[in-house]
């Protein structure tokens, strides 16, 4: 599909396909961007570029009005997706035999239309009208046909963000499942204590005794740093301990992602370190933007993990950072769901809305995965699952949607 280069004289609305974030002018996905997500940060979509974290190449679908750009689509490009990488521990262990089999059968070619790492959005000032919406998900399927990515995902958009694309999908025969919650925990404080002198009691007592625990001991201490090349080996391996006990895999960061967000322009990093003597035992990577920051990858070493108290005291570290950054809101993203609660995180509802090129396993995806992965997300969520919700749009007859989650251990997006 070559570029459809549009002009300011041209009227109407016209859909360009780009290869690359940098064919954006600069300012304008700036324009267009959330400005309070660090997710939608030129500088994260500039490291999954030029790094091989899962998807086979990227793509952006950009809508001009009269010449002027309104809306930017990114997609992800999966020609070999593993479908054993994507799904719940109980899912994975009935594939076992197909795995062992015949391996092919599990890799799948998806497009996913949104961000891979972040909260999916179609980049827009304001909402998208209907001409502008049916000629945006026509173009993804156009796409998709070329590129022979049977199986299409919006993935993880916020029902305010799928409504304006409710008659265009229902058109396109997309229909609905529940995604795995994020996680964010609203500042309303000015200090830490601050904060935790606003939690529920009992969580407050546990988050005073793993600051006690992680105290005592004294050959650890925690850095927050603004350079962390020289670092990179050891963080990667700590991050890759995370996501060999990861029920999910659908990206993996390798060191060159690593690399181009630490040398990022324009990209606000901190690293929140916890060192063992010189030597690194856990980190959280925390990226700002406007009021809304974000931790965004976790690595941990499970030989002292647990005992520490790792994992929650490089939150602990990251709320301090947000709070003192003026930010209304850290999102620690999906997974990992009871100690984000504990630690006074609301879960953010998302959604799936998908569909397949053909009309058959169109309809074999829309009767059997809103039940399965309904399953899945009850399951990962326990007793912390809220009552189930109506969809927010409604795009053609399906069997009645249920929140689902994959079970998921590590603390990442």
């Amino acid at each position: 599909m070559q570029p459809t280069r549009s002009t300011a004289e041209e009227p109407g609305c016209h859909i360009e396909l780009l290869h690359s974030i940098d064919e954006l002018p600069p300012g304008d996905w700036e324009r267009l961007a959330p400005a309070d997500d660090p997710m939608w940060a030129r500088g994260v979509f500039t490291a999954l570029e030029c790094s091989s974290v899962g998807p086979s190449g990227y793509a952006y679908l950009t809508l001009r009005q009269d010449g002027v750009l309104t809306a930017v689509l990114p997609l992800c490009l999966f020609r070999d997706l593993r479908l054993d990488r994507v799904v719940g521990p109980r899912e994975r262990r009935l594939l076992a035999p197909v795995r062992r089999l015949a391996p092919r059968l599990l890799r799948v070619p998806m497009l996913f239309c949104g961000n891979l790492l972040g909260q999916g959005h179609v980049l827009a000032p304001g909402e998208l009208g209907e001409e502008a919406a049916r000629k945006l998900v026509a173009a993804v399927l156009d796409f998709a046909r070329r590129e022979r990515l049977c199986t299409v995902v919006f993935k993880d958009f916020a029902p305010a963000d799928l409504d304006p694309l409710r008659t265009a999908l229902r058109a396109a025969d997309f229909f609905l499942v529940p995604s795995l919650p994020d996680t964010e925990l609203r500042l309303a404080q000015g200090s830490f204590e601050e904060y935790l002198a606003a939690l529920p009691a009992k969580p407050r007592r546990n988050a005073r005794s793993k600051i006690r625990k992680f105290e005592a001991r004294t050959e650890l201490r925690i850095e927050v740093l603004d350079e962390f090349g020289h670092l990179l080996p050891q963080l990667h391996c700590l991050y890759r301990q995370v996501m060999d006990r990861a029920d999910q895999t659908l990206d993996l960061l390798d060191t060159a992602f690593w690399a181009a967000v630490q040398g990022g322009e324009g990209l606000r990093r901190r690293l929140v370190v916890c060192f063992e003597g010189e030597r690194p035992v856990a980190f959280l990577l925390c990226l700002f933007a406007g009021s809304g920051a974000t931790g965004a990858r976790i690595g941990l070493d499970y030989r002292l993990a647990h005992e520490a108290r790792l994992y929650h005291n490089v939150h602990y570290a990251a709320i301090r950072l947000a709070i003192a950054a003026g930010c209304r809101h850290i999102r620690f993203a999906q997974t990992a769901y009871q100690p984000k609660l504990e630690l006074g995180c609301e879960l953010v509802e998302q959604w799936y809305a998908m569909t397949h090129v053909r009309p058959l396993p169109r309809a074999v995806l829309r009767r059997l995965l809103p039940r399965a992965l309904g399953a899945a997300l009850a399951e990962a969520l326990g007793p912390n699952a809220p009552a189930p919700a109506a969809a927010p749009v409604a795009p053609g007859p399906a069997p009645e949607d249920e929140r689902h989650e994959e079970r998921s251990r590590h603390a990442t997006r």
